[in-house]
């Protein structure tokens, strides 16, 4: 069915509602058949800055631009669910079209709402992501999930409560109003306006995190689709840097003569030659070495806390050398473990000393230089080049799929040289003449 409907939009400002400062909120009209609909937008603007021509803010700030961007977007929306309402119904009335640009009922009319009946409300952004961190805190709390993926979860609500504020100069989001520009929007504040902008990976990352939840809203009927379903959060991988051998020797034998930087030293050495991530390292305790065989070899197996898949690891003798230091280490005793560990944010901060100290420098402007994931994949690179089975190093890790082990990976200068050098003696003589074919 098509209706032949006018629809007309005017957009104004209440200076009857203009607050101390001056500033008052802008309005939309709907009018369908004389009848008429009004919708705050939740901005303000000052009445000298109002064009009642254009219906524009004539201010130059960002937010003034922002405005005007709402203003355009909010006339779009209104449009488009006017056209779909036309598709669907003979006669529409302006509360409809009110309604179903709020993600109401169409035919709600809280006019006739009884006191004790419940309204619809649109959900906010920041409510989702409260909403699952307090599931996700009870999951950890029954040691179902990570504490240390909380904790990423807990930073990314407060980056897009920043965002919000920055982008929208609000608190919070309703649902219904985010569309696909959000994550170009996030994606460009991430790497391009904050005081440390971040790597497109690592920006990604916080955009997917974001899908996730969206997705989330869907499968609980808060919104009828994911309007940020086909961005794209691949294209690239952290390109993290392993140490050579002679590096990792460089840090073991640094006599550093203090405390604190000897124990952290430690354990990034155990992390060297264990390949333990930070959380899995910081909750090893004397019940995870474990006797393997008949030889009854000692082992490190535990779950690890991000994927819940099993790594398993021989203790190498530099390994069983660092875990016999610290048995009789107060902090170990008291709190069953097996090394004396900072926090993360501590650990990496004296990693960075150590680094100085020991003239490690980052290879590119894409290495963060010395941090406790460089040493997970130091591990894999030495177990790789070492002729260790993929198929083997992928275990020990943890991972739950061989393609994730695939990214720790490196192509050395050694083995190329030595590939070369077997290419050299086929392809030359000793004096560096090509060999001749017959």
């Amino acid at each position: 069915m098509k209706s032949n409907q006018k629809l007309l939009i005017m957009f104004w400002i209440k200076k009857s509602k203009a607050t101390k400062n001056g500033q008052a909120p802008l309005y939309a009209r709907i009018t369908i058949d004389g009848q008429d609909e009004e919708i705050a937008l939740s901005r303000k603007c000052h009445p000298d800055h109002w064009d009642t021509e254009i219906k524009r803010v004539t201010e130059s700030s960002a937010e003034a631009r922002i405005t005007n961007l709402s203003i355009a977007e909010i006339e779009l929306n209104l449009n488009r669910n006017f056209i779909v309402l036309q598709s669907q119904y003979e006669h529409i009335t302006p509360l409809m079209l009110k309604n179903a640009f709020l993600g109401l009922p169409v035919h709600f009319d809280k006019s006739i709402v009884t006191p004790d009946a419940e309204i619809p409300k649109d959900k906010t952004l920041l409510e989702v992501y409260d909403d699952f961190i307090t599931k996700f805190e009870r999951q950890v709390a029954k040691s179902k999930r990570s504490g240390e993926t909380l904790r990423h979860w807990i930073s990314a609500r407060k980056k897009v409560t920043e965002f919000i504020s920055f982008q929208f100069s609000a608190t919070d989001l309703n649902l219904s109003d985010i569309k696909f520009s959000i994550a170009e929007k996030y994606y460009d504040y991430m790497t391009l306006e904050v005081d440390k902008p971040v790597s497109e990976v690592t920006a990604k990352g916080q955009i997917k995190k974001l899908k996730q939840i969206l997705q989330g809203c869907v499968s609980r009927d808060y919104i009828s689709k994911n309007p940020i379903q086909n961005y794209i959060c691949s294209g690239g991988q952290k390109d993290v840097e392993p140490l050579e051998m002679e590096q990792v020797q460089r840090i073991y034998y640094k006599d550093f003569g203090v405390t604190r930087l000897e124990e952290v030293k430690d354990a990034f050495i155990f992390q060297c030659f264990t390949g333990f991530a930070y959380q899995d390292v910081y909750a090893l305790s004397k019940e995870n070495i474990v006797k393997v065989g008949n030889s009854g070899e000692l082992w490190l197996i535990k779950d690890r806390g991000k994927t819940k898949v099993s790594e398993m690891v021989p203790i190498l003798p530099i390994v069983q050398e660092i875990i016999d230091k610290y048995k009789d280490h107060p902090y170990c005793k008291t709190n069953n473990c097996l090394l004396p560990i900072n926090s993360n944010a501590r650990y990496n901060g004296y990693l960075k000393e150590i680094a100085d100290i020991c003239g490690i420098v980052p290879v590119s402007k894409d290495d963060h230089g010395l941090g406790t994931h460089k040493a997970r994949h130091t591990f894999a690179d030495m177990m790789l080049n070492n002729g260790v089975p993929l198929e083997d190093v992928s275990k020990m890790l943890g991972h739950k799929s061989i393609r994730t082990t695939q990214r720790y990976c490196k192509v050395r200068k050694h083995r190329i040289s030595e590939n070369m050098g077997k290419v050299k003696s086929i392809l030359f003589t000793t004096e560096g003449k090509l060999i001749e074919v017959c």
